[in-house]
């Protein structure tokens, strides 16, 4: 694995993410943000997977583009009248610098559920951004990246023999890591082999130990 291609972010608490690593599943994305300019309606509406980087990313967007880019997160959350006005007033150059607007929503499942059919027709025309699973280069980096974040040593191969043997979800790829710092922490011991196949055991089970 070579080294990730990654968004810098502010540092917070041990485990935190210090940036959004760039592959295949957001590449798309991060240039969409770049240029809000050219979203239909200057609304664009960002899902991804638990533990995908959107508030993160909507955050980066949020300060790459000051007071012209108006970013609301949890939007899924938020009083559907008042996204229909805020929707509407971008139209009339009402965001805080007559900017764009970037809702941040947890689709889930089905997708994001919009009870108000005039919000709905409007987000429905607005531009779409997605970010997806991860493929094997990207896990590797991720893999990478989160261990960087809690000052976790890996040796070199380490994702090579980790990425075949887990999920390719930013969700799981977290937990593994995380499991991974914990058994090492707990064993007194670096994070070598041993201790990432007690991390994969911990996590998928014992009748997976074949696997690993």
């Amino acid at each position: 694995m070579g080294e990730p291609s990654q968004i810098a972010l502010p540092l917070s608490a041990r485990g935190a993410a210090r940036r959004i690593v760039v592959g295949d599943a957001n590449a798309a994305v991060i240039d969409a943000l770049q240029h809000p300019e050219r979203w239909p309606f200057h609304v664009a509406v960002l899902t991804g997977s638990p533990r995908s980087g959107k508030s993160l990313l909507a955050r980066w967007a949020g300060g790459l583009h000051g007071d012209s880019l108006e970013v609301i997160d949890d939007a899924q959350g938020v009083d559907e009248t008042a996204l229909f006005h805020r929707w509407n007033a971008v139209q009339q150059g009402g965001t805080r610098e007559g900017g764009a607007l970037l809702l941040v929503a947890d689709a889930g499942a089905d997708g994001w559920q919009i009870a108000l059919p005039d919000l709905a027709s409007r987000i429905g025309g607005s531009l779409h951004l997605e970010i997806g699973a991860p493929d094997d280069a990207m896990a590797g980096d991720l893999i990478l990246a989160q261990a960087e974040a809690r000052g976790l040593t890996l040796p070199e191969g380490a994702a090579d023999y980790l990425v075949p043997r887990t999920t390719r979800s930013f969700a799981a790829i977290e937990a593994l890591v995380a499991t991974i710092d914990r058994i090492s922490l707990e064993r007194q011991t670096p994070a070598t082999m041993s201790v990432w196949r007690a991390a994969l055991e911990a996590l998928h089970g014992p009748e997976q130990r074949r696997l690993f």
